[in-house]
């Protein structure tokens, strides 16, 4: 007879080797990308860098940081030109004269910038509000401060050739300020009605972890040439009001990315900027009165180590703003071994002692769950390993309705290869004087080099409110390798679907045709494109949001054309409808908080929209109520800190062991009515007993058996009556790793007996059981109207992953408790690394049965047969393989979830949201044994 009982997978509920399903099938047939060459489109723009004595790497640590590109039209033909930035070439702009053919026009537009290096970003926006698009170019590397100035150049309109004239009218605008800057982001943070700008700058020199004190104080000091900028812009003159907008403007800024959203929907344009070495981001949201508040550390619980590009946008069609931030972690395993460094515990822990946050060296893609709150999915997506990244790119390249992702990718030289970095250090020792300018360049020209293919990921839909994507590049035809940085994004041939520019160093810049109009020599897929007209000088309508809904779908666009890397994209919003032509609204909900809805809006077009005709006041919905509510804590009780680094004994060890407890527990003690708290301790720390109070809150009650064990470290804890005196007595496991030998004293689990009133006594009725433990579960195993238990060993301190004992205890008639483990449950003794369990009637037979769960085991399900425990769980879950459960699972609950009067199991998994994603592809092994003879265990 098979029983099953409900078995819950959720997003953190899966088993160790099953893959997550795909929600819709993979492209097939022709590729959604070509590559047109600079012959075929005129465009031959390369950022060539020329690597000298003063001109490298290992004298200015951004050498290889690439230049931007910026689209949008600029003569007012209806199509869109291109802007590229180079490093240490001139800049240029080409003019678009349709069908994708370019014509160079630097020279008569007067764009070329000045001469030498180090140009950096570019912006397309409409500065002045004359309705013309003018260009903000950014300057930085280790020049004089007058080569620093940014460019700021207004556009005069066209000449008869239809080519627009700029003149450099930067100082007149107040913005000749001599920076290290990376972007120029316009919008408008006050809702005056005109553009003002952020600038992103960023310190050219690397600065150590420091201290908290350093670093308080370094973050308290301004520095207006390496910090960030807000300029205010009154009548086309910009001012700085950085400080009094509340903006860190210190020293400690390495800013590679901006992006800019209403990511709290109150109407306000919100920041979020991204740091490079280890420098946390900050999110800054809009206080609706000039002022700006970092929220960081209460809205996200981790970001990127070191932040490049990022991107803003709603990845899963919630309505919600989700952020996309780049790191450099490779995919591949040879890559990551090449080019990272051993993760450094101690190190970690002083960066987030020092200030900083917690930040792991991965792309991250923080889904916006509303209230304020994010949560990071990005390895639960697929996203989070793209190697040394730049610019992401979220839009929908395929007119599925989905936004997909694009990112650039690459660095000339493996700046971070361990090899050269150790022949580096080689090279240094082994010089009689200092290195000359000359020894350094040698080490640059030995540094390898690679070029690498940039990513393309399909949004393949959502998951449990989750966006889920796939890598595509191939089948799309993103497979040229290159060195790339800035990109933008447009539909440079008005075709209905988004083309790709692409900055790269020392190659010419990729222009990639979108043929999705062209594949099976019709259009698959519907889209619309929308140009705003803004009312007064944000022309553009920067700000504005775009809210679509089609058979019960949404979609959600902001309009800022910033984004990426050092780039703006074609300030045209381009929305995939799939293949459903039909739309049932749109509405549009401008930065003035003026809107207007249209019916029906015929696709495969490009719509405009004039503020002008918007003639309602868009009106914010008020969040629904929350369920829950934060108070403050009855239980006035504080965990000791942990400072154990468990990888320090055993380096190769998956995850810390260090950090199980403490645990809580409650019953009524002392026969008052009111649940009573137990609160465990860690090691070094007593566990507290606290009596409820008829008036609310808890009082402790001393409890010197308690202090008596203070060297054990409380993994679990259960109430229950031990010797049939009705009182609630108290089981504590002993668990801990740290420093603890397999057979330490302070492993002993412990029972204490209560006398009725809540005052507790240590027995010595428990056998010797000295394993690190991680639950105890209470059940009548032999029907004798006894409470028996079983205890679940968690780790064998020093040896993980060797399996721990665990235990059957039999209540004996004399208040003893007898370890029968190997009577009647003998494959207790090495179950595995045990962390939950739970006793059930599964089969509805009046005798439970044993559910346990724990690091690299399968779900085990133990029926009692002839008074024995035996495996049955191929009868309950269906599955004849033994190990097709098998996971890294952490957490069981057993309720009646479904009404049904039998109980079901939820069970909570490794999930995916890890670097470790397992399959029945790709399962996860582990191979332990003493590799080097050293007497100790290597998993």
């Amino acid at each position: 007879m098979r029983y099953l009982p409900l078995l819950i997978v959720t997003l953190f509920v899966v088993s160790c080797t099953k893959s997550p399903e795909k929600t819709t099938a993979e492209p097939t047939g022709p590729k959604l990308f070509t590559l047109l060459l600079p012959d075929e489109t005129g465009v031959t723009f390369a950022n060539n860098l020329t690597e000298g004595l003063n001109t490298n790497v290992l004298m200015y640590e951004y050498f290889y940081n690439g230049g931007g590109v910026a689209v949008g039209d600029l003569n007012g033909d209806g199509l869109d030109d291109i802007y590229f930035t180079g490093n240490m070439v001139p800049n240029r702009l080409y003019i678009n004269k349709g069908n994708l053919k370019f014509t160079d026009a630097t020279a008569p537009a007067g764009v070329a910038g000045r001469d030498g290096p180090w140009t950096t970003g570019v912006t397309m926006a409409d500065v002045n509000g004359d309705g013309k698009l003018d260009l903000y170019v950014c300057h930085s590397g280790s020049v004089r401060p007058e080569n620093r100035l940014p460019e700021l150049f207004i556009n005069d309109g066209n000449d008869a050739s239809g080519i627009p004239h700029f003149t450099d009218r930067t100082a007149e605008y107040g913005l000749a300020q001599p920076t290290q800057s990376t972007q120029g982001v316009f919008f408008d943070y006050d809702r005056d009605g005109d553009l003002d700008l952020f600038q992103l700058n960023h310190n050219p020199r690397l600065l150590p972890i420091l201290d908290p004190a350093a670093t308080s104080a370094l973050l308290r000091e301004p520095n207006s040439e390496i910090g960030v900028r807000l300029y205010r812009n009154t009548n086309n003159h910009f001012t700085d009001v950085t400080e009094k907008a509340g903006l860190s403007s210190s020293a400690l800024t390495y800013g590679l990315g901006a992006g800019v959203s209403d990511l709290n929907n109150d109407g306000w344009p919100d920041l979020y900027l991204s740091n490079d070495y280890g420098v946390p981001d900050y999110l800054y949201l809009n206080e609706q009165n000039g002022h700006f508040r970092d929220v960081l550390k209460s809205s996200l619980g981790h970001i990127s180590n070191f932040s490049m590009g990022n991107d803003i946008a709603d990845v899963n069609n919630d309505a919600r703003p989700d952020i996309m931030t780049l790191d450099m972690l490779p995919e591949d395993n040879r890559r990551q071994k090449l080019l990272m460094a051993p993760d450094n515990y101690d190190k970690y822990n002083l960066s987030v002692a020092s200030g900083f946050y917690h930040q792991t060296m991965r792309n991250m893609l923080q889904l916006n769950v509303g209230g304020g709150q994010f949560a990071e999915v990005g390895q639960l997506a697929g996203v989070s390993n793209t190697d040394w990244s730049w610019a992401p790119l979220l839009a929908d390249y395929d007119n599925d309705g989905w936004k997909d992702l694009y990112i650039t990718n690459g660095y000339v030289r493996d700046f971070t290869n361990m090899d050269f970095l150790k022949y580096m250090s080689d090279f240094m020792q082994n010089r009689p004087t200092n290195p000359t300018r000359e020894d350094v360049l040698e080490l640059v020209r030995k540094m390898p080099s690679s070029n690498v293919a940039n990513y393309m990921f399909r949004n393949r839909g959502r998951t449990g409110g989750v966006a889920q994507f796939a890598n595509v590049g191939a089948a799309w035809g993103i497979t040229d390798v290159a060195n790339s940085t800035g990109a933008a994004y447009a539909d440079l041939d008005n075709d209905g679907d988004l083309d790709l520019v692409v900055n790269n160093a020392n190659v010419p810049a990729f222009i990639y045709r979108n043929d999705t109009d062209k594949i099976d020599g019709k259009q698959r897929n519907h889209y619309l494109t929308v140009q705003l007209t803004g009312r007064g000088a944000n022309t553009q309508g920067i700000g504005a949001k775009l809210m679509l809904h089609q058979n019960g779908n949404q979609q959600y666009l902001e309009q800022m054309p910033t984004r990426g890397f050092q780039s703006s994209v074609s300030p045209k919003l381009h929305v995939g409808l799939g293949q459903n032509a039909r739309i049932d609204s749109l509405r549009i909900v401008w930065p003035t908080g003026k809107t207007q809805v249209l019916i029906s809006p015929k696709a495969d077009q490009v719509l405009t929209l004039r503020e002008a005709d918007a003639n309602a006041t868009y009106k914010i919905s008020a969040p629904a109520p929350a369920l829950f509510r934060e108070t403050k804590s009855p239980v006035v009780f504080a965990d000791p800190v942990i400072t154990t680094n468990d990888f320090k004994r055993q380096p190769l060890m998956v995850n810390a062991q260090s950090f199980g407890g403490p645990c809580m527990t409650k019953a009524d003690v002392n026969a008052d009515g009111l649940d009573d708290v137990f609160v465990g301790g860690g090691s070094g720390q007593a566990g507290a007993l606290l009596l409820g109070q008829k008036a609310g809150g808890f009082s402790r009650k001393p409890q010197p058996a308690f202090d008596t064990d203070r060297a054990c470290a409380d993994a679990d804890a259960v109430f229950f009556d031990a010797n049939g005196d009705t009182f609630p007595d108290l089981y504590v496991c002993s668990g801990g790793y740290g420093d603890l030998l397999p057979d330490d004293n302070s492993l002993q689990d412990r029972l204490y007996l209560n006398d009725g009133k809540g005052n507790f006594t240590k027995t010595n009725v428990l056998p010797r059981m000295l394993t690190s433990t991680a639950c105890v579960r209470v059940a009548d195993v032999n029907g004798d109207g006894r409470p028996d238990l079983f205890v679940g060993g968690r780790v064998v301190p020093g040896r993980y992953p060797e399996p721990p004992r665990s235990y059957l205890l039999v209540n004996g008639k004399n208040g003893t408790f007898i370890d029968q483990t190997a009577q009647l449950a003998p494959l207790l003794t090495n179950i595995g690394m045990v962390t939950d369990a739970a006793w059930a009637d599964l089969n509805n037979d009046k005798k439970p049965e044993l559910v346990i769960v724990g690091e690299w085991m399968p779900i085990t399900i133990l029926t009692l047969t002839d008074g024995k425990l035996r495996n049955e769980t191929t009868a309950f879950l269906g599955k004849s393989q033994p190990d097709y459960y098998r996971g890294w699972w952490n957490k069981l609950l057993v309720d009646d979830l479904n009404g049904d009067g039998r109980p079901d199991l939820v069970i909570g998994n490794q999930g995916l949201n890890t670097q470790c994603r397992a399959s029945d592809r790709e399962p996860a092994e582990l191979v332990y044994k003493d590799f080097d003879n050293n007497g100790k265990i290597d998993p």
